[in-house]
């Protein structure tokens, strides 16, 4: 039993610290079981998500050694709070689960980016550090 929770928690640490391992697993396992290339796609998205949202957080904790949780929380949430407004306006009734996909989506887009800009920033601020 030990090895398999020391297995679980490897995983675990690994797909938080590289959600693009956990896109790509995801995404053949879902391939795997759809066999839709492009619905495959989007769940493999739709899981990885939450994955890279953390590793934002981590990443953020590991550069300037500070939580900026509560900011990413407040981000998540006026975000929540335009789409529900603006599907509103648009479509006059809120349907949840379409705003709530289109939500998710786009915060995979926002810490799908912010993941590859802050690893950047990271590796060059290390780099720099070392060389000062």
């Amino acid at each position: 039993m030990l090895k398999m929770s020391g297995f679980l928690a490897g995983t675990f640490a690994t797909i938080v610290t590289l959600p693009i391992f956990a896109l790509i697993v995801f995404y053949y396992i879902a391939k795997a079981v759809t066999r839709n290339n492009k619905k495959s796609f989007h769940l493999a998205i739709d899981a990885s998500t939450l994955f890279f949202i953390l590793a934002v957080h981590f990443i953020i904790i590991i550069i300037w050694e500070t939580s900026l949780f509560s900011v990413i929380l407040t981000v998540l949430l006026i975000i929540a709070t335009v789409m529900v407004l603006t599907h509103y306006k648009i479509k006059e009734e809120i349907q949840f689960k379409r705003v709530f996909k289109g939500f998710w989506r786009l915060n995979f887009l926002l810490f799908f980016l912010a993941y590859f800009c802050l690893v950047t920033f990271g590796i060059i601020k290390r780099v720099l550090d070392t060389f000062a």
